[in-house]
């Protein structure tokens, strides 16, 4: 597929609701209130009801239930927060099937919470700025596997696309460039560039399957995320083939892989307790 048939599709997306626009607003702000945020997300109902769903997942473990979505900004923080309800308003106008991978919309959910729930363990022990700039992109990396899962149906690619990913010897991303000549990661910031969302979390996106291209002012960013993509595989998320291979990555690129070991344990412990 050219560039331009890619771009055609996601121009035909429909437009973001109003409540992404006034949190996106809310976002660039220099002096952030929760009460505001609070005052934006609660009229949303799905919004409300995925951020009480993670705030009260094992991968946090607070220690009372998290019931009202104030204490749960309160806990999660106004950036992961504001991840949380653009991922919810996202998926609300791409989930259709990702039946081209042999997945389920809630192997997406799971990856998509396990890749920012790491974000924010794993960074927050480094560096707190460079982890809420993370965070969203972590939540919404394979967003766009549900435009490539639409493109390989309606090319009557599913089989072939299907049988690649399960003999396992390409990575989906391969796979993915072979089958449609784009990776998930990509077709992700086309769709956020479509949305006019900032053009830092497009970049920070864009080049995540391709690290040695992403402009220098981002290519940190895209091997922290390439990472984290790596960790939550969609398949297999924080299996033991995954979590060496992230390792491995990690080392490559520059990294402590002592304390992305420790914290990659640490929230597998806490998915297995609970």
């Amino acid at each position: 597929m050219e560039i331009e048939e890619l771009v055609r599709r996601v121009d035909a997306l429909p437009p973001l609701p109003r409540t992404i626009i006034l949190i996106e607003e809310y976002r660039r702000k220099s002096e952030k209130e929760i009460s505001e945020l609070h005052d934006i997300i609660s009229k949303d109902a799905l919004i409300v009801t995925n951020l009480l769903k993670i705030a009260n997942s094992a991968m946090f473990g607070f220690r009372s239930k998290v019931e009202t979505p104030l204490r749960a900004i309160s806990l999660l923080g106004i950036n992961f927060t504001i991840s949380v309800a653009i991922s919810a308003s996202s998926q609300k106008i791409l989930i259709t099937t990702l039946a081209p991978y042999g997945l389920t919309n809630d192997n997406f959910m799971n990856s998509s919470n396990i890749a920012s729930v790491l974000a924010s363990l794993w960074l927050g022990k480094i560096d707190e700025t460079l982890r809420d700039e993370i965070i969203l992109p972590a939540l919404l990396l394979d967003i766009g596997k549900y435009i490539i899962a639409d493109i390989v149906m309606n090319e009557d690619k599913q089989k072939e696309f299907k049988a690649k990913i399960d003999e396992g010897i390409f990575s989906i991303e391969e796979v993915e460039k072979e089958i449609v000549g784009f990776s998930s990661s990509f077709v992700t910031a086309q769709i956020f560039k479509h949305w006019k969302l900032s053009p830092k979390l497009v970049n920070a996106i864009e080049f995540v399957d391709d690290v040695e291209n992403a402009p220098e002012d981002f290519k940190e960013k895209a091997k922290i995320l390439n990472v984290i993509k790596t960790v939550a595989n969609i398949k297999e998320p924080l299996s033991e083939k995954y979590i060496k291979e992230a390792i491995v990555k990690a080392k490559k690129y520059g990294f402590d892989v002592k304390i992305l070991s420790q914290t990659i344990e640490n929230l597998k412990r806490k998915i297995e307790l609970s």
